[in-house]
Parts: C-alpha cells; sequence; structure tokens
C-alpha cells in the first residue's frame, strides 16, 4: 500500500513553493498508506527539464530536505501551468531507500516520470525484455519498468499520444496498480490510470461545472497481447470536460485516497478499472481500451461530491490517527445504528439490502470474504449469523479462496468484507464470485469504493474516515454491521424472537459500554510499559472472544513488530501449553458466556505450569479473577455475541 498525489495547474497562476506546499501536504494525508520513503516529481528551473527529489523515512525527511534546497528552486517564480506528481512509500520491492523510492524514471533524462501504488506480478518479464533492448535499471523495484516500457514504446512509436503510450503500457502489465505519468515529451498533459488499485481524481474550477459526467471513449479493441502491438487508434470525436464559461482555468489533483483532496476540493470522479483519464490543455478526458462485455456497465464517470470534512482527517488532540480512532467508537457504534435501528419497535431495517432479503433467505450457504481484520470480522460473527439465520456459514480469507477456486453456485449468498472497499484480493474474490452468479453483497466503509459499485447490494458501515494504518473502529462498526444484518434475517421467527430481544437490548447500552472500556485507557498504558519489552505475547480465547485474539494479535504485531499469537483455548493442549512458563506474557479473555467453564479449564491448565495470564474479564468478577495472580482489565457485561466489541477495545489500546 502507497500513497500517490499529483497536482496540476491549469491557468491558475501558483508560485513554485505554492505548489511544492500543496504536493508535501497531500502527502501528509496519505502517510498512512505509506511511510518508509518518500518523493516528489516537478519541473526543473531550466524549461523542459524535470526534476526528481526523494528521501528515505518519513514525509518531514523530504520536506526537510525541500527547504535546504528552496533557494536554489526558485521558490517565487510563478507557473500558470504546471503538473507535480509525489508518493509515499511503503516497500514492497526492494529495501527503503532513495534510489528505490518513487517517483521512479525510464532514463538519467527524465523522459517518463511514474508513481505508483499496487504490484506488478510480471514485471521480471518485462524487465528481460527491455533488458535484451539495452536498458538498464538502477533500482530494484517493480515500478521502473514501467516508466522505461513507457519510453520504450515512445521510441517505437513516436507519434502516439500520452494517453495512447499509457494504454499500450498497461496492456502489457500484469497485477495490481494505479499509476500517474508525467513526461518531458508531452508538457503540461498528465496521464492516470489504474486497475485493482484507487485512484480519483479531484476537480476545481472558479465556474460552474460544464457538466456532472464525464463521458467514455473507446479506443478500437481487436488486438492482441505482446510487447510489439499494432498502434492504437479511436474515432476522431471528442468529448472531454473543460468549465463553463469562458475563464478556462482549472486545479486537478489525483490521490490515492479522498482525504489528501479534501482540504481543496469536494468534486471528484472515481476511476474504475482500466480507466485511463488524461488531463491536455486544461481539458479532462476518460479512455478505456474496450468496451465492457457488461451491458450495465456506466458510459460515463459520475463526478460526485464527497461529504468528508477537513476536521474528520485532522488529530486533534492526541498523539496519532488509531489513538483518535480507538475513543471515536462510542459514536462511530451509533453512527453506524443511526437510522436502522428502532429500539422502541424493536426493528432493525438496512436498507442497502432489504429488497435482497427474500433471495438471500433461499440461499444455499452465506460466505464471508476478507483479508486481515476484516477476516477476523467474520469470525467474530459467524456464530451468531448461523444462530439467527440457520444457514450454513462459511468463512475464508481472499487470497486463498482464489488459491483453491472454490466451488460457488449460483444459490449462494457471498459477502465482501473491506474497510477502504479497494482491497486487491477481497475484489478479485468478488469477480469470481460474480462470474459464477452467486449474490454478492458488500460490507465497506467508503461510499463509492470498487466493492460498493460492484457488489449486488451492500452495507455502509458509516465509522467515518480511518486514516491509521491499523484498523480500529471500523472493526467494530464491521461487527455490528452483521449482527445488524442476523437481526433482520430473523426478524419473522418467532422461536428467536427473545434471542433477538436480547442483542437489541445489548445494542442500545453499546455506545455507553464502550465509553466505560476507555475509560481505563491509564490502566491499560501502564500494563503496556510492562510488556513491551517482552520478545512474545499469546492472546488465548474461546467461542466470541476467539476473533478477539486474532484481532489483538495482529494489532500487536501490526504497531509494535512484536511476536503475538492468538490462540483459541481449546487448542491448548494441542501444542500452544508447551509454551506456557513464568516468562512468556499471555492475555486470557474470559466472559460469562456458553463457553465460561471451558475457559476456566484453560486459565488453570496455564497457571499449573506457572503462567501469570492477564486477564480480560466482566466488571465485578470475583470468582474469575481470584484464578489469576496477574493483572485484570474489566469490561462490562453485554449479550455474548457483542462481547467482542467491548473485549477487543484494551487490546486496541495495548
Amino acid at each position: 500500500m502507497c500513497g500517490i498525489f499529483a497536482y496540476l495547474n491549469f491557468l491558475t497562476p501558483k508560485t513554485r513553493k505554492e505548489i511544492l506546499d500543496c504536493l508535501v501536504n497531500g502527502l501528509r494525508r496519505l502517510e498512512y498508506r505509506g511511510y518508509d520513503s518518500a518523493g516528489i516529481g516537478v519541473d526543473a528551473e531550466v524549461n523542459g527539464d524535470l526534476m526528481i527529489i526523494k528521501r528515505e523515512g518519513k514525509v518531514a525527511a523530504l520536506q526537510a530536505a525541500l527547504y535546504e534546497m528552496m533557494e536554489r528552486l526558485k521558490p517565487d517564480d510563478t507557473l500558470n501551468c504546471h503538473i507535480g506528481i509525489s508518493h509515499t512509500r511503503w516497500a514492497t520491492h526492494g529495501a527503503p531507500s532513495e534510489v528505490n523510492s518513487h517517483p521512479q524514471r525510464s532514463d538519467s533524462d527524465n523522459h517518463f516520470l511514474v508513481v505508483h501504488n499496487g504490484i506488478i506480478t510480471n514485471y521480471k518479464d518485462v524487465k528481460t525484455y527491455l533488458e535484451l533492448h539495452n536498458y538498464r535499471f538502477e533500482s530494484e523495484t517493480d515500478t521502473e519498468v514501467v516508466a522505461k516500457l513507457a519510453y520504450h514504446i515512445y521510441q517505437q512509436h513516436q507519434d502516439l499520444t500520452f494517453r495512447q503510450v499509457v494504454e499500450q503500457t498497461c496492456q502489457q502489465l500484469e497485477g495490481a496498480f494505479a499509476f500517474v505519468f508525467k513526461s518531458r515529451m508531452f508538457p503540461g498533459e498528465v496521464v492516470a490510470t489504474r486497475r485493482g488499485s484507487p485512484l480519483l481524481v479531484g476537480i476545481k474550477t472558479k465556474l460552474k461545472l460544464a457538466t456532472d459526467h464525464v463521458p467514455i471513449l473507446y479506443s478500437k479493441d481487436n488486438r492482441g497481447r505482446g510487447i510489439d502491438l499494432p498502434l492504437l487508434r479511436r474515432e476522431s470525436s471528442r468529448s472531454e470536460f473543460t468549465p463553463l464559461g469562458e475563464d478556462h482555468s482549472a486545479e486537478y489533483f489525483f490521490a490515492s485516497d479522498a482525504s489528501a483532496i479534501v482540504e481543496h476540493t469536494n468534486r471528484v470522479i472515481y476511476l474504475e478499472d482500466d480507466d485511463v483519464a488524461a488531463v491536455t490543455d486544461g481539458k479532462l478526458s476518460i479512455h478505456r481500451i474496450s468496451r465492457s462485455v457488461d451491458l450495465e456497465s456506466p458510459q460515463s464517470r459520475e463526478i460526485t461530491t464527497i461529504m468528508l470534512e477537513i476536521q474528520q482527517i485532522m488529530k486533534g488532540s492526541f498523539s496519532s490517527f488509531m489513538q483518535k480512532e480507538i475513543f471515536e467508537q462510542p459514536e462511530s457504534v451509533i453512527n453506524t445504528m443511526r437510522g436502522r435501528v428502532n429500539f422502541d419497535s424493536e426493528s432493525v431495517v438496512l436498507g442497502g439490502i432489504k429488497d435482497y432479503i427474500p433471495e438471500i433467505r433461499r440461499c444455499r450457504r452465506l460466505l464471508l470474504i476478507g483479508c486481515g481484520t476484516s477476516y477476523h470480522t467474520a469470525i467474530a460473527t459467524r456464530q451468531i449469523l448461523e444462530e439467527l439465520t440457520e444457514l450454513p456459514v462459511m468463512v475464508d480469507l481472499a487470497s486463498d479462496f482464489l488459491d483453491r477456486k472454490t466451488p460457488i453456485f449460483r444459490d449462494d449468498v457471498c459477502f465482501f468484507i473491506s474497510q477502504s472497499g479497494e482491497t486487491a484480493d477481497t475484489l478479485l474474490a468478488l469477480r469470481y464470485c460474480k462470474n459464477q452468479g452467486a449474490l454478492n453483497v458488500g460490507i465497506t466503509n467508503t461510499v463509492g469504493s470498487s466493492i460498493s459499485r460492484e457488489t449486488h447490494c451492500g452495507v455502509h458501515i458509516n465509522a467515518g474516515p480511518e486514516i491509521g494504518v491499523a484498523s480500529t473502529k471500523a472493526y467494530t462498526s464491521q461487527v455490528l454491521g452483521l449482527v445488524m444484518f442476523a437481526l433482520v434475517m430473523c426478524e419473522d421467527r418467532i422461536s428467536l424472537q427473545p434471542r433477538r430481544s436480547e442483542i437489541i437490548g445489548g445494542l442500545k447500552e453499546l455506545s455507553g459500554n464502550i465509553q466505560l472500556v476507555l475509560d481505563q485507557d491509564e490502566k491499560v498504558f501502564n500494563l503496556a510499559k510492562e510488556l513491551y519489552q517482552s520478545r512474545s505475547l499469546l492472546v488465548m480465547g474461546r467461542g466470541y472472544s476467539f476473533a478477539t485474539c486474532l484481532e489483538g494479535a495482529l494489532k500487536i504485531k501490526e504497531l509494535t513488530y512484536m511476536h503475538s499469537e492468538g490462540i483459541l483455548a481449546g487448542e491448548l493442549k494441542h501444542g500452544p501449553l508447551a509454551l506456557v512458563d513464568n516468562e512468556l506474557p499471555i492475555i486470557c479473555i474470559i466472559t460469562r458466556d456458553p463457553v465460561y467453564k471451558k475457559c476456566v479449564n484453560a486459565l488453570l491448565q496455564v497457571t499449573a505450569r506457572g503462567g501469570r495470564p492477564i486477564l480480560i474479564c466482566e466488571k465485578g468478577d470475583i470468582e474469575t479473577q481470584s484464578l489469576s495472580p496477574g493483572l485484570h482489565i474489566e469490561i462490562p457485561h453485554t449479550v455474548d455475541c457483542l462481547q467482542s466489541i467491548l473485549s477487543i477495545i484494551p487490546m486496541q489500546l495495548l
């Protein structure tokens, strides 16, 4: 995961310093997507030349380098038209370093520059081809082959437009990517495209926009797949975005996430896979190589208004975005339920899927598919879904689901869970299931994301923007969203009404209970000071708490780089018990649910071998606390299927 931000000002005078500040601020908004190196590509002081400035480390290191160079960069020079591209990297190919950071270049003269988010899976084949044509590589990245391939295609066919060069280049690539290209051969132009990685275009004009839709233009599609392809041609008709009136000044922003754009404009276009967006002479056009076989595929891209507020992407008084998002959970769960749960009538309505409920009730099975935290959401809700729907529920990691080529039937219902709605493996699994004829349901936090557009129906969890790398409030809202779905599915089952009422009562108290857990922040902080030098940590639980163990262990690994493992308490005697001694930190999650006695047995096995487990247990449960000499963290009692929402919060704080 990397962050892309590019800025084009057309007939909008900006000083070089203003442009550089805009690029750096955009990267700061995207630093959660990558923080091991950063770089920018801008026009040099010498007319026609391009300049790359890159630094290893966080965006602050790049900003410091620009500050030192500022006088040489002629910061007060005014530019009427300029394209700047920038990138913050999370290393995948090649170690964090200046030479491996982006933008990557085609050659020492910077004929083509590119910033990239994603992974090119066939880059070695393309690299071998280019090396046979005497290209020499300076980095270890998969991205450098893209810039060199674009230059190679341009040299072979110099009558191609910039957009056509990029189209030809992408035709040779496999994998997931989002690109923004800049070239000294095409001054004043920028081209962006995506396949499997998010990319959006922000538009800012002084006058009203001429249209709320940008039509898609198609190139001819009778083409093969080799490196040496025939030239792309298309009809002479043109259809482009331009502002109304005589003032054609405009500013365009390209970014991986709306958080980098919202301070400049709220009018955006979400690009879809294989869209190629090109800006030439200040006019935006969107192209595709070929027309989709899907008759329902839109023939234009809508300019949408994002409702994100700048305050939502600021840290405020918190030390980090993650801490802020943890403490927003009392509010975020209310937002997830708002307009959906009526506590007086005990009714639940999910508008995004209500028309499909009869079809879902007739299905063969439910499949929950996700990656990482979203996969843990599926595990956390599997039991309540099985109980209230009385349907078999399968849980799969998206990557493994694809590797197995899992059989999918037309009467299956597949749920695709993703905070961003852009998770590459989850998207590929979605398309696989769609081709098999299954009903696809999205559970996402991002309006306009690929998953929300490509599923038949879905639930937006409305948790608010999540900037922190480690998911927190999205996890609790995803769990809540699937619990609400289970309640909708059983609303006409008389035998399940007492259970349903119990859960709705738990939902009513959920926000206040979360706040009670957050009030123990200082206690968890003191615990963290005791544990932070440990080399390993085990988290143990059973039933609804097992998902908390997996998610808590993931958070510890993700943020502290400490080995941590979530263990099902029922499997303790099948190997993990051998690890237990008085040195190994162990966290046990034990609540008064149907598996309480089994969890106590596991706890006694741990203490019998000298373990001193830290307990996460219910408030006032003196009996359980007396079983372990270690520390304990208390959480309020709630209905069992919501207990995982409360028990994960101490792990997030830890």
